[in-house]
């Protein structure tokens, strides 16, 4: 397609017709022109593709397609690897399908636990998410479709989530809710992406310029089109002048002829909108040109591949006196209604149709285990029947297994939750067995962190999160050792509720948040606030063990312009073969600024055998030191000495050494009359003052000015350092005139 010609020959009637949804899938073809119709689907767990009518809340049937494991075990593997095979497979299958493009990945961080929809997202890391935001955009569209990353931006709640107002300090914006989307615009350049619902700073995001256009397209270069989420347009006019392309879904002729009335009264350009129509145009004929023939959905040949992901993504949490893996000889109660049934995935617009689903239950036909229901997964009160059961089972056992977690009702989209506590029958069926069986195991299934007041009473944990169709023989497979443990917890594990970062900074009626907490989002908090945690982020255990030796930099001093290699030793030194992986943590030593304890820069996922030893090496640059400067309005590098941490997870640092960084960017520095003596100390030209005035002392003795300080005490010179500059006037000092002086040069000299 001739992009400019097609658009030459569109009639104005046409254009504002191509910026709505022809129905709640497709965009609108243009027949005269040859422009054709292209479909899309939901993400991000896999295919929902709706053949008859469709609906954002998973509520229609879709085609059977496969589920993958969702974002939260996803990322959970630490493995971008496996996140590009699970892009690519499902690039693949739209293809099959003829979907030109798939509404995934999910990006937002999880600043609360109770977000109904955290399941459908990495991590509370913005790092973290980046890297594994890149692999899965990458892999979708190495196959010809095109990737939608969503939703942009500071959706972090389900509670009035078409009408909340996310409010949020331009740094805390940059650095944590927009991160990790500036990763994959820059690095995975995906062709579409979606504006959430929310407002941010009190602006819709459909209608967002300084958002949509400013920062994506204007300072991250993104040339892809915008599409908004299902019913997010609020002005499709105020949104096109913003940087939004596509109103989904389509069937409403009220953008079009709102479009074609704001042409006529001259509110919208012609220009506008050809930019808005360019943009749609491009995408259409892309997709075209990549539809490939001949490709087949593989159901059973995806269904491995899914079952292979939920190996990497489950985490071990616990394993007391190694009791796990268990004895497939011996006799085994699995208990749990999860056990039959597993709950495999998330509630909402990301529900698939599985083809196929595996259970625990139906994996171990060939081993002696026996099973028990437990508890009833629609109901939190104890059915004392089938207590009993469980219990009589587990005493006759040489182990138990208990499945459990959060039935659908607990998360879903739309909703919010309400606790981190699971229900009280799962609870009560874990304390009462374990205290019939000490060899009790309890799987996890579940997208969000939980509380485990009966932590302590199991000796092996198995987080299984939301695992996909492959789920139960992913789970008999690590239970039993035929594969080995290795993925790490994306997400902070709290002791309570209200021990979490946004506790204090929820919704109010209609829906608006001030994000308070500022930079201080997940591990951030708990570490500078050196607050016990259930599970630290980053962690997870094995069945083998690791050793970390060897921290070797290739340079002790650099600047913001070069790169660090870092490099360590790992060995596995257990008996087992196994995958560890070795993180990077960057803490600042002494800095001006609020950061951080820590923050994760660097991970790689290493698979060795008993005795093995590898070199870990890392590179990073600029953004691995840096914070969002708003002076700067952009990622400035602080001059100082940064240690560089290596670990298993954000509180088990295994080595640590320290390089000096310098900054080749000055911070412009704005001096008034209210300014602190100690900025002011700081400065050439308020060091030269600082000696006049030591010699003014020295010949004229003892004065006023000793309440600057001079030998006093430490409270004293704290005040000095605090006191404004006006004050010099007051004590007598300076006059009016000398002060206008020396702003002046401070200025000159900034």
């Amino acid at each position: 397609m001739d992009i400019e010609q097609t658009l030459e020959q569109m009639t104005l009637a046409g254009k504002a017709d191509l910026c709505s949804g022809a129905d709640f899938w497709r965009t609108k073809p243009i027949e005269r022109l040859g422009i054709e119709s292209i479909m899309m689907s939901d993400g991000p767990s896999g295919l929902r593709k709706q053949a008859g009518d469709g609906d954002h809340m998973g509520i229609n049937e879709s085609i059977p397609a496969v589920c993958f494991p969702a974002p939260v075990a996803i990322a959970s593997s630490f493995d971008p690897a496996l996140a590009r095979t699970v892009g690519e497979t499902m690039g693949r299958e739209c293809q099959a399908e003829g979907l030109a493009m798939l509404l995934s990945p999910g990006m937002n961080i999880k600043r609360t636990p109770l977000c109904g929809r955290s399941f459908e997202y990495y991590s509370e890391d913005p790092y973290l998410t980046g890297q594994m935001g890149v692999a899965t955009v990458q892999g979708i569209q190495s196959q010809g479709a095109a990737s939608c990353v969503k939703h942009f931006a500071a959706n972090n709640q389900e509670k009035m989530r078409m009408a909340g107002d996310s409010v949020v300090d331009e740094r805390t914006l940059h650095e944590i809710y927009l991160s990790a989307f500036e990763t994959v615009v820059k690095e995975a350049r995906p062709r579409s992406v979606m504006c959430a619902y929310n407002r941010v700073n009190g602006t819709f995001m459909a209608e967002n310029r300084e958002l949509l256009t400013d920062v994506l397209r204007d300072k991250w270069g993104f040339d892809g089109f915008v599409v908004t989420d299902w019913g997010a347009v609020k002005n499709q006019v105020k949104g096109i002048q913003a940087g939004l392309d596509l109103e989904m879904p389509g069937g409403s002729k009220a953008g079009r002829n709102r479009i074609l009335a704001a042409l006529e009264d001259e509110s919208l350009t012609e220009a506008e909108l050809d930019d808005t129509v360019r943009r749609l145009l491009t995408m259409i004929d892309q997709s075209v040109r990549q539809q490939k023939t001949g490709v087949a959905f593989d159901r059973e040949a995806d269904y491995a591949i899914a079952r292979d992901a939920a190996r990497e993504c489950a985490v071990l949490l616990k394993n007391d006196n190694d009791i796990l893996p268990l004895d497939d000889k011996g006799k085994i109660a699995f208990i749990g209604s999860f056990a039959e049934r597993p709950r495999y995935q998330g509630s909402g617009s990301s529900h698939i149709n599985s083809a196929r689903v595996s259970s625990a239950l139906s994996a171990v036909q060939d081993l002696d285990v026996h099973f028990a229901q437990g508890y009833t997964a629609a109901e939190s009160k104890t059915d004392q029947m089938l207590l009993a059961e469980a219990v009589e089972l587990a005493r006759q056992s040489e182990a138990a297994v208990i499945f459990v977690g959060l039935p659908d009702r607990f998360e879903t989209e739309g909703v919010d939750r309400k606790t981190l506590d699971m229900p009280d029958n799962q609870i009560t069926l874990i304390e009462t067995v374990a205290k019939a069986q000490p060899k009790t195991v309890v799987v996890l299934h579940h997208g969000a962190p939980i509380t485990m007041p009966w932590a302590d009473k199991v000796p092996a944990i198995l987080e299984m999160y939301l695992s996909g169709d492959g789920v139960g023989e992913a789970t008999v497979d690590l239970l039993f050792g035929r594969s080995n443990p290795s993925g790490r917890l994306a997400e902070t594990f709290p002791l309570s509720l209200t021990d979490t970062p946004a506790f204090l900074n929820t919704p109010d009626a209609k829906g608006r948040v001030e994000y308070r907490e500022g930079i201080f989002v997940g591990y951030r908090y708990y570490d500078i606030r050196e607050m016990d945690v259930l599970y630290p982020f980053g962690h997870g255990l094995s069945y083998t063990h690791f050793e970390y030796t060897s921290l070797k930099f290739d340079k002790a001093r650099l600047d913001d312009t070069q790169t660090l290699s870092v490099s360590v030793t790992v060995k596995n030194i257990g008996h087992r073969t196994g995958k560890e992986v070795v993180q990077l943590y960057v803490k600042p030593v002494d800095s001006q600024v609020s950061r951080p304890v820590r923050e994760l820069k660097g991970f790689a996922k290493i698979e060795l055998q008993p005795g093995e030893t590898r070199q870990v090496t890392f590179r990073i640059d600029k953004m691995a030191f840096a914070y969002y400067e708003p002076l700067l309005r952009d990622w400035h590098v602080e001059s100082g000495d940064y240690t560089i941490e290596i670990g298993s997870s954000s509180r088990d640092i295994r080595l640590d050494g320290t390089v000096s960084v310098t900054s080749t960017v000055r911070i412009p520095v704005v001096f008034t009359r209210y300014s602190m003596m100690g900025e002011i100390l700081k400065t050439p030209v308020g060091q030269r003052m600082a000696e006049q005035m030591q010699a003014q002392r020295g010949d004229e003795g003892s004065s006023d000015v000793d309440a600057l300080g001079e030998g006093a005490s430490g409270m004293a010179e704290a005040m000095k350092q605090e006191l404004p500059l006006e004050a010099l006037i007051s004590y007598g000092v300076m006059t009016e005139e000398q002060l206008d002086g020396l702003l002046a040069a401070l200025q000159q000299n900034s």
